[in-house]
């Protein structure tokens, strides 16, 4: 670890800025699925810069195209046409399944998410807003007013009137112990009743498999049967997709095609996976939606070109090597080696998750009690083998989070596995 930029970093920075590691890690470049920090250190990269590298490190599809856009030009905002943003919208609302779709470029998911709600309180003429319980949304005055994760929402002032559905995490709550069926149909019960008792809402804003909440996520159809008692009352359902886009749950493009029986969302959020890096958000709405604002706007940095060719780049070779099905494979064989490792490990309460979107909860063992010291024994004891790996969870970051970039191949899996298995028996 290079002391003096520790030192530099804690002189300038937030103190809330939070750093990975006893002693944090400076990554200076990275190849496919690794990175090397500054002491030349190789590590097997299963975090990706938060689910942000979602194909691979440098990328030759992705580098190429950067350069050659920024031989052109940079940036010009959206006061001028860009061809490149043009293209980019174009192929995303054809991908998004939103009948009539538009798409707003912004610099992040947080960006997107504060969008998606301007959007929606104005088209409803209300502001309050229905979010689950254990989500994350951004760090914005709007986003973190709409966050149901106590850890990363430093503040009860807000713009918004949210309130908290049950229902995004499966295991734990007071519906934890009924089976599929009639957990769903508790949830919608209590939606009604909350209904009963509120002004009418905007929208209710979620994310298919909670990010930031440690990979948890309701049964399939969940936000089908919300979206149908929603639609009577013409409540906007916005699936926050920032950490579910692209494929990285294998089984469906979109984290909302596991709920699609009432059809998309009205409205989808992105960001993280699509730029590889870059910095690059976005809502895609119903035009009808999109277009409700009465008032002028630009987004300076939102869809520069630069991004925009990225994002482009990146997208096409997603899809031309079918990144989605890889995840699909690689993943189910990743989680059946973590379980299998996990079942030998007391502390393990759950391993869950879908393609390369993988959850692990550490509990005191014997409890339901979260474990946050064991959590951060086995990240670091994880990197002392080789590999990163993030955390999460809303019961005190007691969850470990596994979402290496989408062209993990089976040999990296399964070194992957190895090294997480010994970093959890470590900790017995």
């Amino acid at each position: 670890m290079n002391d003096d930029l520790l030192g530099r970093h804690r002189a300038v920075l937030p103190d809330w800025l939070a750093l990975y590691y006893d002693e944090p890690l400076e990554i200076t470049h990275g190849e496919g699925r690794h990175v090397w920090d500054a002491q030349g250190n190789r590590y097997l990269d299963f975090f990706g810069g938060i689910l942000t590298t979602m194909t691979a490190h440098a990328l030759p599809e992705v580098t190429k195209a950067v350069t050659e856009q920024a031989e052109r030009i940079v940036h010009s905002s959206t006061l001028y046409l860009n061809r490149p943003m043009v293209d980019l919208a174009e192929r995303i609302a054809q991908l998004s399944g939103i009948p009539d779709a538009r798409v707003f470029f912004t610099t992040s998911g947080t960006e997107a998410n504060d969008t998606a709600l301007l959007l929606a309180t104005a088209y409803r003429r209300s502001n309050t807003i229905l979010a689950m319980r254990n989500s994350y949304h951004g760090r914005s005055f709007s986003a973190v007013g709409v966050t149901g994760n106590r850890g990363w929402s430093p503040t009860s002032l807000s713009p918004l009137q949210t309130l908290y559905v049950h229902g995004g995490v499966r295991t734990r709550g007071p519906f934890a112990d009924l089976d599929d069926y009639d957990y769903v149909a508790a949830c919608v019960d209590d939606l009604k009743d909350l209904l009963g008792h509120s002004r009418p809402p905007a929208a209710l804003i979620a994310e298919p498999i909670q990010g930031v909440g440690g990979f948890t996520s309701p049964p399939d159809g969940l936000y089908a049967a919300f979206r149908e008692v929603l639609h009577e009352r013409g409540v906007l359902w916005i699936s926050d997709e920032v950490q579910t886009g692209w494929g990285r749950t294998g089984e469906h493009f979109w984290g909302w095609q596991a709920h699609a029986r009432s059809g998309p969302p009205d409205m989808m959020t992105f960001a993280k996976g699509i730029g590889n890096g870059m910095s690059i958000g976005g809502v895609v709405a119903r035009a009808e939606v999109m277009n409700c604002l009465d008032a002028n706007s630009i987004s300076t940095f939102g869809g520069t070109q630069i991004t925009m060719a990225a994002g482009l780049a990146n997208l096409t070779y997603l899809l031309e090597h079918d990144l989605q099905g890889n995840a699909r494979r690689v993943g189910g064989l990743l989680i059946e080696r973590l379980r299998a490792a996990a079942a030998h490990v007391p502390a393990v309460r759950e391993v869950r998750g879908r393609g390369l979107m993988i959850g692990i909860e550490l509990t005191k063992p014997g409890t339901d009690e979260a474990d946050p010291a064991a959590a951060s024994a086995v990240l670091e004891a994880a990197r002392a083998g080789g590999l990163l790996i993030g955390k999460g969870g809303g019961h005190d970051t007691s969850a470990l989070r596994v979402a290496p970039p989408l062209s993990l191949n089976v040999a990296e899996a399964e070194e992957g596995a190895a090294i997480l298995e010994d970093a959890l028996r470590s900790i017995q």
